[in-house]
């Protein structure tokens, strides 16, 4: 019994990991996306009057979503050349369904921020990042404007739907299955 142990222990020590890069990649966009979405959730109860505080708060929002939009990019040219690595002994339906929920919360990290972008540019107001005018290519348009916003709703509602599934699964193989799986992302 203390010999299979050992030998267990072994070979999830062993197992393949992810690059430092895509590992770093992956904390810091969880990091800033969960910030994110409650600072977002939050602004929306910062009063319209006197409107300084909450276009500060809106215009960080903005910054961060955007410099997230730059992180996913990235992260997903770096998983292009780099494939994740295996996932030995998984069923394969949890495979597939592992690939799935990755591809999805990709998808809502990308339409996440370009919404947000698209509905501030057809707002009529300067878009900033960090404090920098971004150059205005649209005029306002308030058809679009609340179109972007109705998808920036939406698809926030998915992405956390999506991250609870992800928070699920970690918590199943860390405490249920026991496999070391997560051992792969860990830095």
């Amino acid at each position: 019994m203390q010999e299979a142990t050992m030998s267990g222990a072994r070979s999830h020590d062993a197992a393949p990991r992810y690059t430092l890069t895509a590992a770093l990649l992956h904390w810091t966009v969880a990091v800033v996306v969960i910030g994110l979405i409650c600072w977002g959730w939050w602004m929306q109860s910062i009063p319209r009057q006197p409107l300084g505080p909450r276009v500060d708060a809106f215009n960080l929002h903005k910054s961060f979503g955007l410099l997230v939009l730059a992180l996913v990019a990235v992260r997903v040219t770096w998983r292009a050349a780099h494939p994740p690595p295996s996932r030995p002994g998984e069923p394969a339906w949890q495979t597939r369904a592992a690939a799935f929920v990755h591809g999805a919360l990709y998808v809502c990290l990308f339409i996440q921020p370009l919404s947000g972008y698209l509905g501030s540019a057809f707002s009529g107001f300067p878009v900033k990042w960090f404090g920098v005018v971004l150059p205005s290519w649209a005029s306002g348009n308030p058809a679009l404007k609340d179109a972007m916003s109705t998808v920036h709703l939406v698809d926030s509602w998915v992405l956390v739907a999506l991250i609870a599934i992800h928070l699920l699964a970690v918590a199943k193989h860390l405490f249920i299955d026991r496999d070391g799986l997560l051992r792969r992302m860990w830095l």
